[in-house]
Order: C-alpha cells, then structure tokens, then sequence
C-alpha cells in the first residue's frame, strides 16, 4: 500500500463528523491518517473527541486577529507544521479567501447537507421543508471560494417523508454525512478520483480497489453516489 495522506480537520463545534473520519481511518487500509484537528472556536467537543483518539490538536481562534488573511496565515503555519496535505472542514463555519482556498485549491474538501447545487448556505433542511422537495441529501466537495461551490465528489441521497420535522430530517442526513464523508475522502486519499476541469473524475483502479455506490436499504434510507470509475471491472 502506498503512503497514506496526512489529513487535517477543520472543525468549529461538536464534531460529529469529524468522528466518522476519525472511525474510518482505524481501518488498517484506509488511505488517510488525521495528523492534526483546528478549531476556530475554544472548548469544543470536536478538540475532545480529538484529543482522545490520540490526534495533535490547535486551536487557532478567528477573533483573536486583526483580519481574515491573519486567521489564514495562522492556519496555514498550523497545517504546514504538521506536513498535512490534505484537508477536510467538518463544520467548519468560516468562509475562507482566495487566497487560502488557492493554496489549498483540489486537496481541500467539505461537505454541506443538502444536494449541491440546491439549498447551498445555512438552514438547509427548514429551507428543504419550504420548498416540497422530496428528496435530499448531502454532498461532499472540493472547496472553492465562492460557499458551497466546487468539484462534487460523492453525494447521498436521503427522502424526505411524509410529516418530516426539521429535526428528524436534520438526523438523517447526519447519518447520510456520517457514511458519505469517510466514503469520499477514501476516493480522494486513494487517487481513485481527481478534479478534471471542475469536475470530479474516477480513474482507472483494480476490480478489487474500486468503490461502488450503496444501494438504498429500506424507507428513509440514504445511497451514495460517485463519479463512476473508468476501467473494466
């Protein structure tokens, strides 16, 4: 096996996600190790759950600097210091620069709680609710500068059901992210997918590397969708 990834998190609160990564890469061969977890908020459970799985931790707090490019320059010495190169916002709730996202530009990734494009921004499931939709999900993207915007790398799709409340919509889909985000960042760390353009593309791989995506099990159940992987399989 080649060498893994070293990854870093961003995080700014509980860090649930954070977790499902932090559970996927136990696995002897999964392509990534989480080599450092910043948060832009002190105290939270995210830098906990961190902590105790034995990875590095930083707080680098936004308000503590003069101007957005500050922040940056600081999370950029972080990332650097611990030769992290790629990385992941899991409830990241910061818009970044230019400038930072084209020094990370195709190995930074995040994942947003509904099907990109629609209902990109904050409150996703009450705004799915509004509109009638009767099918949502979650996606998991390249980063780019403009919010929620970038490469889709994987998706799943979660119903919407009769009588949903915010909340029990919002529950689902977590469970849809908790499963999507370790899927996609596999296909990323693994180089079984690469941006193309502004696109996300599979490439060639072994029958026995590649991943397919998960079929529905029941109502309410969530499936995850990537780019097919060129090649005989």
């Amino acid at each position: 096996m080649s060498a893994k990834r070293r990854v870093g998190v961003l995080i700014s609160g509980r860090g649930s996600n954070l977790q499902a990564l932090i559970d996927a890469a136990k696995a002897p061969d999964y392509p990534a190790d989480l080599v450092l977890v910043i948060s832009n908020v002190p105290g939270v459970q995210g830098l906990d759950r961190a902590e105790a799985a034995g990875i590095p931790t930083s707080t680098v707090n936004h308000r503590d600097f003069p101007s957005r490019e500050a922040f940056e320059a600081a999370l950029d010495e972080a990332l650097g210091a611990a030769g992290v190169d790629l990385l992941c916002n899991a409830g990241f709730m910061r818009l970044l620069t230019e400038g930072f996202v084209s020094r990370w530009l195709d190995r930074h990734l995040n994942i947003h709680p509904s099907l990109l494009p629609a209902f990109k921004g904050l409150d996703t499931h009450a705004r799915v609710l509004r509109s009638g939709a009767r099918i949502t999900g979650c996606t998991v993207h390249f980063v780019r500068a403009a919010m929620d915007d970038g490469p889709i790398v994987g998706q799943a799709a979660v119903p919407v059901l009769e009588g949903d409340t915010e909340e029990a919509l919002a529950a689902r889909v977590l469970a849809a992210e908790h499963r999507l985000y370790p899927h996609a960042l596999r296909l990323v760390a693994s180089g079984q997918v690469a941006v193309d353009g502004e696109r996300v593309a599979g490439i060639p791989v072994r029958p026995d590397e590649s991943n397919g995506a998960d079929a529905p099990e029941g109502r309410g159940e969530s499936a995850l969708f990537s780019p097919p992987l060129r090649g005989n399989f």
